[in-house]
This record gives C-alpha cells, sequence and structure tokens, in this order.
C-alpha cells in the first residue's frame, strides 16, 4: 500500500514494471433528485421551484408530456408537462435527456402558452438542451370539423380524441384507440391520459422508434424508417388514416427548430458532472407508485420514476446520485382507474377533493382522494432511498376534527409486512388505520415549525417516525412563499 492508501501495481516502484495505474477518478458534481412518492400530483413542481431558485441545471429524466406540474411565481401559475419547470429561473439551464419522450408541436406550444402569462420564459430556446438520443412522437394530419388543418390522425374520417384544433400526435391517437378497446374487449380501460407516451415507449422498446438524432441525420433514411413504422401501426390499427407525407413536412420543420438545441445527451450531462462545481436538479415526473416495474402494474405509466430511471433517463452513473427528496401529500390522491386503499368515497373524499381542488393538471380530470397511506410510502422509501420528505398541502386538513392515517394492511384477516404486487389482492386488502386529532385551525399563514398548531406538529412528527426519514418541507398553500423549511 502506498502512503495514500492506494495499492500500487506490482513493479512499478522500482520503475521495472509497467507504468501506474490511473487513480480513481473523482465522482465529481452530485445531483439532487425531487420525486413522488404516491401517485403523482403530490406537488413536485413546487418544490423543484423552491430548490431551482439557486440551481444551474434543471433535468427532466423520463416521461413525456403526460406529467403535469403547476408553478405559482408573483401570482401567476405556470403549467408544465414537458419542459422541466425548474426552467422559470432565467438563470437556469433546462435539460430533456434521453429517458423523455417528446411530443415536438407540444413541447413548442406549452412554452408560448406559458411564455403568454409571465416573464418566467423569457429565452427559454436559449436555455434549453435537448438529448439527441431522446425519442419523439410522430404527427400526422388529418381535417377536422374546423376550416383548418389540426395534427392528429383520423378514425374514420372523425378525430377520435378531439374536434378543436389542438396538437396530436398519431401515438396519442393510437393510445386512444387501445383504451377504447381494452374497453370494449375487457370492460375497463387503463385510465391513460392519451398522450401517447405507452406507444412511444412500446415502439422504443420494440427497437423501431424514431429519436430526436434521427430526425437531424439523414432525413431521407429518417423518411423511410417514419414510413416504415406508420404502416405497422396502419396494419395494426387499419381505420387510422395517416398524411405521411404531410406529417415529413412538418418534423423537418420542428428538426430545424430544435437543431440548435440539441446536444449529444451523454457527453453533456458528463462534462457538467464533472467540470466546474454545479448545482444540478432532477425533476421527476408522476410518482413511485405509477412506475413501469414497482407501481401499480398495470395501472401505471410507461417509464421508471423511481430513482433508477435517473440514471437510465440521463445517462449517468449512480455515484452521481445525492439527495433524493421524496415529495407526499398530507393525503392521498390518485388519477384514473386502479386499486387505491385508502381512498374514500364519502363526504371526507369530497372535502379533500373541494379543499384541495385536486383535479389533474394534463387531464383535467378530478382526483380521488384518500387519508394517508403510511404502507405505501415506506414502500416508496425502500426503492428510493428518501434523504428527506416534503410533505405537502397540510392546509387542506384544517378543517378536520380528527385525521386518519392508514398504518398496515390485512389480507384474509392477517397483517401483511410488504406492499401487494398483485391489483386484485390490492384491490381488497383492509386498511388498518391509527386516527390522530386535528387542529381546527388556519395554517397557511404559518412560516415557521413552530407557528403550526400543535397537533399538525405532532401530524408531521408522526409521519416522520413511521417512515424514518425527516420532514425538510411543510407547504401551507399554492404560493411560492407557502412553504415552511425545517432545516
Amino acid at each position: 500500500m502506498s502512503e495514500s492508501g492506494s495499492q500500487e501495481p506490482r513493479g512499478a516502484a522500482n520503475g521495472n514494471g509497467p507504468a501506474a495505474r490511473a487513480p480513481i477518478p473523482p465522482v465529481g458534481n452530485k445531483v439532487t433528485v425531487v420525486l413522488g412518492a404516491q401517485w403523482g400530483d403530490e406537488g413536485k413542481g413546487k418544490v423543484v421551484d423552491l430548490l431551482a431558485q439557486d440551481a444551474d441545471m434543471v433535468c427532466r429524466c423520463q416521461g413525456g408530456n403526460n406529467a403535469g406540474h403547476t408553478v405559482v411565481v408573483d401570482s401567476v401559475e405556470y403549467d408544465f408537462h414537458l419542459l422541466p419547470s425548474g426552467i422559470i429561473n432565467p438563470n437556469v439551464t433546462a435539460f430533456i435527456g434521453n429517458g423523455v419522450v417528446i411530443h415536438l408541436p407540444g413541447l413548442f406550444e406549452e412554452a408560448e402558452k406559458n411564455e403568454r402569462k409571465g416573464k418566467g420564459l423569457i429565452e427559454w430556446e436559449k436555455r434549453l438542451v435537448i438529448s439527441d438520443r431522446a425519442h419523439i412522437g410522430k404527427l400526422c394530419v388529418c381535417v377536422c370539423v374546423r376550416v383548418y388543418l389540426c395534427l392528429c390522425v383520423t378514425q374514420g374520417g372523425v378525430c377520435p380524441l378531439s374536434s378543436s384544433s389542438a396538437v396530436f400526435d398519431f401515438h396519442q391517437a393510437v393510445d386512444g384507440v387501445q383504451e377504447q378497446q381494452r374497453q370494449e374487449q375487457a370492460g375497463k380501460n387503463l385510465g391513460t391520459t392519451k398522450k401517447g407516451i405507452g406507444p412511444v415507449y412500446s415502439a422504443k422498446a420494440a427497437r423501431s422508434g424514431l429519436r430526436i438524432c434521427d430526425l437531424l441525420a439523414d432525413f431521407t433514411q429518417f423518411s423511410e424508417r417514419y414510413k416504415s413504422l406508420a404502416q405497422q401501426y396502419k396494419a395494426m390499427y387499419p381505420t387510422l388514416e395517416i398524411d405521411t407525407e404531410g406529417e415529413l413536412d412538418r418534423l423537418k420543420d420542428y428538426g430545424q427548430r430544435i437543431k440548435p438545441m440539441v446536444k449529444d445527451g451523454v457527453h453533456f450531462m458528463h462534462e457538467a458532472l464533472h467540470g466546474p462545481p454545479k448545482k444540478i436538479l432532477v425533476e421527476g415526473a408522476n410518482a413511485a407508485l405509477l412506475d413501469i416495474d414497482f407501481g401499480t402494474y398495470p395501472f401505471v405509466t410507461s417509464s421508471n420514476c423511481t430513482v433508477g430511471g435517473v440514471c437510465t433517463g440521463l445517462g449517468m452513473p449512480p455515484q452521481n446520485v445525492g439527495n433524493v427528496y421524496g415529495v407526499v401529500k398530507a393525503y392521498t390522491t390518485r388519477v384514473g382507474i386502479g386499486a387505491f386503499p385508502s381512498e374514500q368515497s364519502n363526504e371526507v373524499g369530497e372535502l379533500l377533493q373541494t379543499r384541495g381542488k385536486e383535479v389533474g393538471v394534463t387531464t383535467g380530470r378530478k382526483r380521488r382522494c384518500g387519508w394517508l397511506d403510511l404502507v405505501l410510502l415506506k414502500y416508496a422509501h425502500m426503492i428510493n432511498g428518501f434523504t428527506a420528505l416534503a410533505l405537502t398541502k397540510l392546509d387542506i386538513l384544517d378543517v378536520l376534527p380528527e385525521i386518519k392515517v392508514g398504518t398496515s394492511y390485512k389480507v384474509d384477516g392477517k397483517t401483511i409486512p410488504h406492499f401487494p404486487a398483485n391489483q386484485e389482492v390490492l384491490q381488497h386488502v383492509e386498511v388498518q388505520y391509527e386516527t390522530l386529532p386535528g387542529w381546527k385551525s388556519d395554517t397557511s399563514a404559518a412560516r415557521s415549525f413552530e407557528e403550526l398548531p400543535e397537533n399538525a406538529r405532532n401530524y408531521v412528527r408522526y409521519i416522520e417516525e413511521q417512515v424514518g426519514v425527516p420532514v425538510k418541507w411543510i407547504g401551507v398553500g399554492k404560493s411560492r412563499e407557502s412553504i415552511i423549511q425545517m432545516f
């Protein structure tokens, strides 16, 4: 062993052997990760906005425009679906990694819509970097009931998803057709957002997908591959009508628009990690219980929205993952169908839905509501290894005289030590609750932990003790200022 504690190769000391081996490389900068700990809609955008105020980079690593993050700045409400919400900081470089599937018209539509709301997205094109390995959604043209063209796919001559001028891709149309077929064949669907995310990831896994780098390379070859993919979809779904040439013209135009933003994502990320010190933030989309592997399958999304997706979706090693913050509501919500053990289909659920304004940012659907479920929160922690939690929307519970918390599950009268993988089992678990006293007072003006009512403080401490993870932030309102930082 050398004096520094490193092992020298044989012969290196006397110069007769091979040259000394390269030293172990430095780890470099570490990324801070913000992930949803439930079924999404936990308020990740607000936590990212808080951390992005002094960040240098904010990244998206998975998902597509099926995500929905709302950020309120200076009384202006910005909605993000594909862009990292941290881009609202004018000093931030936003990075869309290879694990994200990109709907090109949706990207520009989202940016332009938010630009009109306020100054948060000034010069966003100069601050956005897109990985050349990211997969893209495809466009096609149909004549809708309007007098102009919309980018979508027709089913029997009628747009299956909308009669408006909204922009759609044929993956979205396929998504809608697949949901309709599930309903007809099995009597139930998956409750997808119909944003085409599943079909894009399916094409990626089948190795027939098209990437940003393909669009910007030889367009003749890209066109041939696109036509081949379109034919595959038309063979599977004969009612689809695809204007191939019209779509290719539009893809070519979009390619020119995004070309200045596109870089080799792996090289870009490596330079960011191993260059000058940087604060790098990763904004997870969706949430742990929607993960394709660990979520409540099959009622999940099509990507890995747990911590492993950070590495594969950005092209970075796990040694560069630093703090992992789990975002959790003070109660539980879910959009769409699928098992929801602590759901309250009663006046409590209605109160939470109304007070919390629980409507999906992406779908506009009402969210189902229920008590906080610590079984699923502990399960999310097992997978992600949270270093701290952000507890959001505590103020929604202000009016309740008592608050229940799910602490364990029973199956056939026996307590089980795990979160069930099978949906039929999960549908029939019996949740065991602990009842805690409410505080019946307004918490929205609190800006320190001490200013919260005693029972509200006890509620937070109870969650910390049960999960074994400290709560770092407590949200008590929608605005950027309505958050309590604990440490």
